[in-house]
């Protein structure tokens, strides 16, 4: 097992190109030094084949290139001297600080500009002249030059890392919003399905499983006129929903909002549902006059009435069924009241859902919401609300949907 990693291809190339580099200039004798100063003949090709050989480890283990290359660029000042043994050298720091810890990259400019001082100052005491200053020059460019450079390479590398890591997140972050959103009009939707066809589909499954138990002839032909005139309203809300999904912007498209203004025929329909079953339907609206509420707070009311109906159809004993509106300054309440217990004879089953619907609406526009059995004495009477329940309790639904003071209030 090697101890460095497999080198980068341009690394080898690096390496290659300034070792073949050098040893042509070897060949043409051509060095930094003259022939009387350092060590001559080939002694110049060791420095050069080290700091080739770091040039293979440049990225995967820059300090150890670093300290490796220095010596070797040491070593190059006791021989003839070689252009490209420089030049690897300078080519190793600025890898040193840019493929380098973040602590190396802020050291090692540092440590480049205190290197250069030192020969300034050493070569300015030694020769006593102005030359110097040149060999001061001659190391600030082969040191902090290519030091300076890797840093703003590396800033710029790290700000495009972090642009990118922003960019993802961003796209993250959209993705989750549109998922949600995707979510939310899913269970919008499942909640308009199940409102709009739920009350027409449990009288159509109440009123056949009467006219399929009992063995009369009158009784079958008023169960099948009251399941054909639910399967035509359910139609009518089917294709109602049909275009709210299409969202043509056809004005010839019916409403897809219903409002509290169309209470009275739905009450009216469950009564007419309900009758076979003994159940009697009431409506008391005391919002009186006022502004008008929010489309939403009258959508949210109109489909909590119309599912407890629903449920009312579907599970309540014989008895009165009370629905009961009050506008307050601050919100709209709603009650439903409704005989509980046993009931005889045909019913349609349930799934629970429109009691999760009625909860998910009114959280929506963060108003409160109560629905189970409560006792007739005590909880029968709500707001003016009197239930003659057939045994200790009643079912009631509550609801309080709060009205923004800006739309006007009561």
């Amino acid at each position: 097992m090697s101890v460095f990693p497999r080198p980068h291809r341009e690394d080898v190339l690096i390496a290659a190109a300034g070792l073949l580099g050098g040893v042509l200039l070897w060949a043409l004798g051509l060095h930094t030094q003259g022939s009387d100063r350092g060590l001559p003949g080939s002694w110049v090709l060791l420095p050069l084949a080290a700091i080739s050989l770091m040039e293979l480890v440049r990225r995967s283990a820059p300090r150890t290139a670093l300290l490796v290359a220095t010596l070797a660029l040491i070593a190059d000042f006791f021989t003839l001297g070689s252009v490209a043994t420089i030049a690897m050298f300078t080519d190793i720091v600025y890898a040193a600080v840019l493929y380098g810890s973040p602590s190396a990259a802020r050291r090692i400019p540092w440590g480049t500009a205190l290197f250069t001082v030192t020969v300034t100052v050493a070569a300015v005491s030694w020769l006593r002249s102005p030359e110097g200053l040149l060999l001061g020059v001659l190391a600030a460019a082969i040191t902090i030059a290519p030091a300076a450079t890797g840093v703003l390479v590396r800033d710029h590398r790290d700000a495009a890392e972090a642009a990118r890591l922003r960019a993802e997140q961003t796209a993250l972050l959209a993705e989750m919003d549109r998922t949600q959103a995707v979510m939310a009009e899913r269970a919008r939707m499942a909640r308009e399905l199940h409102d709009m066809v739920a009350n027409h589909l449990s009288a159509i499954a109440i009123h056949s499983t009467a006219a399929l138990s009992l063995d009369d002839a009158s009784t079958s032909k008023d169960a099948l006129a009251v399941i054909r005139e639910n399967s035509v309203a359910g139609l009518a809300e089917m294709r109602r929903l049909i275009g709210l999904l299409r969202d043509t912007g056809d004005e010839r498209a019916p409403a897809s909002a219903p409002t509290l203004g169309a209470l009275d025929s739905l009450v009216e329909q469950a009564r007419t549902n309900g009758a076979s079953s003994g159940l009697t339907f009431t409506l008391e609206d005391r919002r009186g006059e006022g502004p008008a509420l929010p489309a939403p707070v009258e959508m949210a009311a109109y489909r909590i009435v119309q599912e407890s109906l629903t449920n009312a159809l579907k599970h309540a004993p014989r008895g009165p069924v009370t629905v009961f509106l009050e506008r307050t300054r601050r919100a709209l309440r709603v009650d439903v009241v409704s005989p509980y217990g046993d009931r005889p004879g045909p019913r349609a089953p349930g799934s629970g859902a429109g009691l999760v619907g009625m909860r998910e609406r009114v959280a929506l526009l963060d108003g409160e919401f109560e629905a189970g059995p409560v006792a007739a004495d005590g909880a029968g009477s709500t707001n003016g609300i009197t239930a003659e329940a057939n045994g200790t309790k009643i079912w009631r639904v509550r609801a309080e949907l709060p009205v923004d003071e800006g739309g006007g209030t009561a």
